[in-house]
């Protein structure tokens, strides 16, 4: 197994229970959290596009997502679960990427992110479900554990797909900065933005469809 690998693996076991706690106590811990995050996202931003055409519109995009990020665990009705469900689409989109990625490679998906296959693709789908499937049907959960539905379903391969295209976004602007990770703070993962790239997107997408009620299923 490569050193990055290892590093990725071990941040990652680090990082996610901290996360987890800040979720799920919610209050005022979790928005010393998200401020945190959005400081080191925005400084981040500040490194690797300052002096850009689009860097203030960058800014005012973190300012929606992370406002989006707020309203989204403290909002709606079922406390941090839906929150949770929309972080844990986009882990689990991340790890099948990487994962499928990895073993299969295969033909690419774009220019933009080299590393990015059709077969991580997929992955990053198939994984997302699985594990949706795993947390909906968990009693620690929901006290009437359920299967998942056609809405929800849906509603997965769309946040899935918004956290994979969030994803190649951030990584065409490090390749219009040349730069390979958007910081160092997180071994085997770069910067936060490397970290969190598809959250930024998904969550404000989430937000918008939550709001606007489109899909019956909570």
């Amino acid at each position: 197994m490569k050193k990055e690998t290892i590093k990725r693996i071990v941040s990652s076991i680090i990082l996610l229970p901290i996360a987890l706690f800040f979720i799920i106590k919610g209050s005022f811990l979790f928005n010393f959290f998200i401020l945190t995050c959005f400081l080191i996202s925005s400084y981040e931003w500040h490194m690797m596009s300052k002096k850009k055409s689009y860097y203030i519109f960058g800014f005012i995009f973190l300012l929606f997502s992370f406002y989006s990020v707020y309203h989204l665990r403290n909002d709606f009705a079922g406390d941090y679960i839906y929150f949770l469900m929309i972080t844990l689409i986009c882990i689990s989109t991340d790890i099948g990427g990487y994962i499928f990625g990895t073993l299969f490679k295969g033909p690419k998906l774009t220019k933009v992110s080299p590393k990015k296959t059709y077969s991580g693709m997929i992955g990053g789908y198939l994984l997302s479900i699985i594990f949706l499937n795993i947390f909906y049907l968990s009693p620690y959960v929901y006290a009437k554990p359920t299967e998942l539905t056609s809405d929800i379903l849906i509603f997965i391969l769309l946040v899935s797909t918004v956290s994979q295209l969030g994803d190649i976004v951030i990584s065409y602007f490090k390749r219009l900065s040349k730069i390979k990770d958007t910081g160092k703070i997180i071994p085997g993962h770069g910067g936060l933005l490397d970290r969190v790239d598809g959250m930024i997107f998904a969550f404000p997408f989430s937000y918008i469809i939550l709001k606007l009620n489109i899909f019956q299923y909570f």
